[in-house]
């Protein structure tokens, strides 16, 4: 960027920041209200999905904290020193790195899940967890970087770095993604009731990698288009919320996802029924239907059986609602 345009464009610079950090407000408010949901239904997660959820909403509260002082930095503390908008402020700087953490978290939560729904496929692994380090690292060199720097115009040697760290994180979004469809996709029984889970998950899979993807493209067409303005900061203000809210989302959905599988048992179970006593009356049949009837019962016995003493999940949906737990949406 350079130092003496950034004071020129107020409407491109400070208009942008403000405009990115209202739209990170926003998205904060919601993920903080998601978290406190997620707390108050799933008390029994296992420890690493709470701590997960409990750091991002942290580092979150930190990132939002800090990007609201630029903004009041320039605008409030100095409203009538016009060149102060050529000079950088700490917190704008210092944000990079929280980002990073978040989508640190969340990216290496949803390797998790690539890793255990492909039966430890190690390439994929390993490519994907690259992708990550990798767009970590660049956050954490611009962050040591920048902090060296006073104005605009020296930040312009980091645009190679500021656009790395757009690239890589969606890159790593995308693949994150469609790796999670596939193996989705694959898993599906042939069962209404499961895959009707299945395809919610896939659903949210597809639209939250999607989400974050959109975003970092937008910061870095941004970058390239207009370097010399702070259009990009609107976006990446807003990534990591979109992080954190679609991971939250998933968790939060999964008694959703399940009624609406048990919704769709309830049709099965009324089809089977019909099913039974039309047997019982037709006994020229019995014989040719005897083993799909058995394979049936046993299959409507395996779905009814309880997972929990308040919960009437069978051990398919036990199965699924682990998958709901431990996936993410891609970021």
């Amino acid at each position: 960027m350079s130092s003496n345009v950034a004071p020129m464009s107020v409407d491109t610079t400070m208009g942008a920041a403000y405009i990115g950090v209202m739209a990170a407000g926003i998205l904060y408010g919601v993920s903080f209200v998601q978290t406190w949901y997620y707390f108050a239904k799933y008390p029994g997660d296992v420890w690493y999905i709470r701590a997960l959820v409990a750091s991002v909403c942290l580092f979150e509260t930190v990132h939002q904290a800090l990007i609201t002082h630029t903004v009041y930095h320039y605008v409030i503390s100095n409203y009538n020193n016009p060149d102060s908008l050529g000079e950088m402020v700490w917190s704008i700087l210092l944000e990079v790195l929280f980002n990073g953490f978040i989508g640190l978290l969340v990216q290496s939560f949803l390797l998790l899940r690539v890793w255990r729904l492909s039966n430890n496929h190690l390439p994929l692994a390993i490519i994907i967890g690259c992708l990550i380090l990798a767009e970590f690292g660049c956050s954490v060199a611009f962050t040591a970087q920048s902090l060296q720097f006073t104005t605009w115009g020296e930040l312009e040697g980091l645009k190679g770095l500021s656009m790395a760290v757009n690239l890589l994180g969606a890159a790593a979004d995308v693949l994150i993604a469609a790796a999670l469809f596939y193996f989705l996709h694959t898993s599906r029984t042939g069962f209404k009731k499961s895959d009707t889970m299945i395809s919610k998950l896939i659903a949210f899979t597809v639209s939250t990698g999607l989400l974050t993807s959109v975003c970092a493209v937008a910061s870095l067409i941004s970058i390239l288009v207009s370097g010399h303005t702070l259009i990009y900061v609107a976006f990446y203000f807003c990534l990591g919320r979109l992080y954190s809210n679609s991971v939250l989302a998933t968790l939060n959905a999964r008694q959703i996802i399940r009624r609406i599988g048990e919704a769709s048992d309830e049709l099965s179970f009324s089809l089977q029924s019909v099913s039974k006593t039309a047997q019982r009356n037709v006994g020229s049949t019995r014989s040719a239907n005897i083993s799909i009837k058995i394979d049936t019962i046993h299959e409507f016995i395996r779905e009814q059986r309880q997972n929990s003493d308040d919960d009437n999940a069978d051990p398919e949906s036990a199965t699924t609602d682990k998958t709901l737990t431990e996936l993410t949406p891609s970021l």
